[in-house]
């Protein structure tokens, strides 16, 4: 049975201006290692193109309308999205919308966390046209966070953003933060944003960054954050995009050395353009995650 939970379920923080590491006085924390023993959880990031499939280019030209007009597909495909992602505790969506006319009024974040019963989520509006589009990133969750902070990427052009999720204890060893982001087209501007994240998140050590990043996993701005934070590189560099082809490496997840890695797998799912890509983690004992009837 899915929890109905009002439509900001956490306690929202803007970012702070300087950083949150700098605001929060954070303190560096040694180099961990993966555990032996925890939690095993399964993180997925999707961009799910506002519940559009798609299985050829031109598809892009024949389906636009669907981009700003509703049509009677887009809930019956993300009811298969929601029986997909079911099988994950944390689950990072982008190219969602926060209820416009496309969307029948619908916020599709909360659409999908009662199908898919991920009873907490969260949705993050990066570019509001009002009754015409609603673009946002959606996190859903079996964990219940006991803080989300929304963060406005920088770049020449706005719309883009990310979402920091806290689970565990507020800081130190038994926190477990999630960064989910979709960044931008052009190369200069994921620099910029990379730059912001990585000051985010560098006092952290236990973390999960994940989302389509429009770049494959060798480019510079990838390496940069992963230089100045604790991030290893991208656990899988599987082709996602186009679904139908794929033949480049845009979404990623990336987590810090405390968190052990089990598994990582590109789904060859194709209600969307992209496909998603999952990671089994172990989290250490110190982090407790509590689910939702635990409270």
């Amino acid at each position: 049975m899915t929890q109905h939970i009002p439509a900001k379920p956490f306690h929202i923080n803007p970012a702070p201006a300087g950083g949150r590491a700098e605001a929060e006085g954070l303190l560096e924390v040694g180099p961990s290692t993966a555990p032996r023993v925890g939690q095993r959880i399964r993180v997925l990031s999707y961009n799910v193109q506002v519940g559009i499939s798609a299985t050829r280019f031109h598809h892009y030209f024949t389906n636009s309308w669907k981009h700003f007009l509703p049509y009677g597909g887009r809930l019956g495909n993300l009811d298969s999205v929601a029986r997909f992602i079911s099988g994950f505790d944390l689950v990072g969506l982008q190219e969602l919308d926060a209820g416009s006319m496309r969307s029948h009024f619908i916020n599709l974040a909360e659409y999908l966390s009662e199908r898919s019963e991920l009873p907490y989520w969260y949705s993050q509006t990066n570019r509001n046209l009002g009754r015409i589009a609603q673009h946002s990133l959606g996190l859903l969750s079996r964990f219940h966070p006991h803080t989300v902070v929304e963060h406005k990427l920088p770049g020449r052009v706005p719309g883009r953003g990310a979402m920091e999720a806290h689970f565990g204890a507020e800081q130190g060893a038994g926190s477990l933060v999630i960064m989910l982001v979709h960044l931008s087209l052009g190369k200069r501007d994921r620099r910029m944003q990379m730059e912001y994240i990585a000051e985010v998140l560098r006092d952290h050590e236990h973390v999960v960054v994940m989302g389509d990043m429009n770049c494959s996993c060798h480019a510079d701005e990838v390496k940069r954050l992963v230089s100045h934070t604790r991030l290893q590189e991208p656990l899988a560099s599987q082709k996602t995009y186009p679904s139908w082809r794929p033949a480049h490496a845009f979404d990623h997840i990336l987590v810090t050395p405390g968190l052990g890695v089990e598994q990582v797998h590109v789904y060859n799912v194709n209600y969307s353009d992209h496909l998603p890509v999952g990671v089994e983690i172990l989290v250490p004992e110190s982090i407790i995650l509590p689910h939702w009837t635990d409270h």
